[in-house]
């Protein structure tokens, strides 16, 4: 641990009062919907809500951008996200001349990845779900991205990740520690998904988190690990394999982006990083230190490496970029033990049984 980290991780004890005030507001919170003091809305649809008990990356998005591959051909989904630092207010559907500066970089990436599918945005759910419903009546199910912790609204699935390097039974309330809800709140999950787990993952290891996390009868937990794709240009799409000659600069906005140095560590000669603060919003300024950082590296075999998160608020410097080979690198969640299609069938099932239900009551 470097002298910066052992800093932070001080300070951040030194904050404990503050953290304990923001834990009793939290309970607070969470008793007042236990005991419907404070109620929460119900729609008659599936609305499948992601989410976690802690700030920063534990892979929403890429779960996100599952389930939606999962859906689409089956059923009309759409997602509804908050739209985190985004320049409007409100209710926001995405169309044709959409920006990430108007509905945030996560939504922009399921929008571009997804362009068949409505996605919005909308600080308050319990509003923005009927707005939606009103301008796409055909939407049979919501994806609410980033809602766990929100519940005006009563999703009728759950699914909460937690991130294996991270998990929220060994984490403390924030600032001292990065949890944004209770511990015993994971108890309202339908499901719960241990992510960026290694690939080599063991049985008894699998047995030992489950142990710790203490699932309910109900709870079903799975165990996923990031699975890197082949990095497309950012304007052409046109892929190319990462290999062991290749010099790269990774540049990354990202909440987490050790997992991802991590795995070019791993599979090229060498990278640089410039590594910029979660959802940053890149300038022309960061773009002239981009380019000069790039000219600076002395090999034929070079490119700059970004997430697909980073790539939406990149995008707009398109004509700077050219100057540039910009390569956008995509993940997915690997299920390990062979539990992907169990997941999906629980997924898809959900759906069927809420229309089974709602077609036998009309």
């Amino acid at each position: 641990m470097n002298f910066n980290a052992i800093f932070l991780k001080s300070f951040r004890v030194l904050l404990l009062p503050f953290a304990l005030i923001y834990g009793v507001i939290v309970m607070l919170r969470n008793y007042l919907f236990d005991k419907k003091i404070i109620k929460s809305a119900s729609f008659n649809l599936p609305l499948i809500c992601i989410g976690n008990l802690s700030v920063g990356g534990t892979g929403k998005s890429p779960m996100v951008e599952y389930i939606v591959e999962l859906l689409q051909n089956k059923f009309s989904v759409a997602t509804l996200s908050r739209g985190y630092k985004r320049k409007t207010k409100g209710y926001v559907l995405a169309g044709e001349q959409t920006t990430a500066l108007e509905i945030g970089d996560e939504p922009m990436q399921f929008h571009i990845k997804f362009p068949g599918i409505p996605v919005a945005v909308g600080e308050e759910r319990i509003v923005a779900i009927p707005q939606l419903l009103h301008d796409r009546p055909e939407v049979q199910a919501i994806i609410l991205d980033d809602a766990f912790q929100h519940r005006s609204v009563e999703a009728g699935l759950n699914i909460l990740l937690t991130d294996y390097n991270n998990l929220f039974t060994r984490d403390f309330f924030l600032p001292t520690g990065d949890l944004r809800d209770q511990r015993s709140s994971y108890k309202r999950a339908d499901m719960i998904i241990v992510t960026k787990c290694p690939g080599s993952l063991s049985a008894e290891e699998r047995q030992k988190i489950s142990d710790e996390i203490e699932p309910l009868a109900d709870q079903k937990i799975f165990f996923t690990t990031i699975e890197y794709g082949v990095p497309y240009h950012i304007s052409s799409h046109k892929t190319r394999y990462i290999t062991e000659v290749d010099e790269i600069l990774l540049v990354s906005g990202i909440a987490n982006p050790k997992p991802l140095k991590d795995y070019l560590q791993d599979s090229t000669g060498a990278y640089y990083e410039m590594v910029y603060s979660d959802h940053h919003i890149f300038t022309i300024d960061d773009l002239k230190d981009i380019q000069k950082k790039y000219d600076g590296i002395q090999v034929q075999q070079k490119y700059v490496l970004t997430t697909e998160k980073d790539a939406v608020r990149l995008f707009k410097f398109k004509q700077q970029l050219e100057h540039m080979a910009v390569y956008v690198l995509p993940i997915t969640h690997k299920f390990l033990f062979e539990e992907g299609p169990l997941f999906d069938a629980a997924i898809q099932g959900f759906i069927r049984n809420f229309k089974d239900k709602h077609d036998a009551g009309n």
